[in-house]
């Protein structure tokens, strides 16, 4: 599985992008909420991924943050919504906003979703208002992992060396940020955050 890509923005035309990690271009698609975050081509870019298998095709799924993912990945597990309507969702609301709508059984505003009817809809709102909380609270906007353009900084090379000590990028990510304050040198950072990462 591949679980984030961090390199340069080749190309982007919605709903895809390609992104050029050392040499090799890598095809996604990803929601607009994702598009409007990106950088310009040639620019350096992170994004988190999901990697969806099928008998005829493999495709590639990029997103802004660890929230989004986590709801398409929840998402795609109901039965009639595909990747496609994921990304429709994803395009339409910010993560927080959807899961309002599924908390509060709101079928008429998930029926304006391009390819979602109404029993898709009432299906969406069963399967996922139980786990509505949870996506919520995990879906508080993980940010990027530092792109490659950012190597140079303080804060980058923190996330580097817990990415390196085994700790997967939302949570180092958390680690870096619980560290984080003004003129911390790089040792510092990391020092703080492996503290932090000890007190949970």
């Amino acid at each position: 599985m591949i679980g984030f890509l961090r390199g340069r923005l080749h190309a982007k035309q919605p709903p895809h992008l390609v992104v050029d990690v050392g040499g090799v271009g890598y095809e996604l698609e990803a929601p607009m909420s994702t598009f409007y975050g990106l950088p310009s081509a040639g620019e350096p870019v992170a994004l988190f991924t999901h990697l969806v298998v099928r008998e005829d095709a493999q495709a590639l799924y990029g997103f802004a943050s660890d929230g989004e993912r986590r709801l398409f990945r929840a998402l795609i597990k109901i039965s009639g919504v595909g990747p496609k309507i994921a990304l429709g969702v994803l395009s339409g609301a910010s993560v927080e906003e959807f899961l309002r709508t599924v908390e509060s059984g709101d079928t008429a505003a998930l029926i304006r979703i391009p390819g979602v009817g109404r029993k898709t809809a009432e299906r969406i709102i069963v399967e996922l208002r139980d786990g509505a909380r949870k996506l919520g609270a995990a879906a508080g906007g993980e940010p990027l992992p530092p792109a490659a353009g950012e190597a140079s900084s303080p804060y980058a090379e923190a996330f580097a060396a817990l990415l390196a000590l085994g700790y997967k990028p939302p949570e180092a990510t958390r680690l870096v940020k619980a560290a984080a304050a003004p003129g911390l040198s790089t040792t510092e950072w990391i020092r703080r955050a492996l503290k932090a990462a000890a007190q949970v």
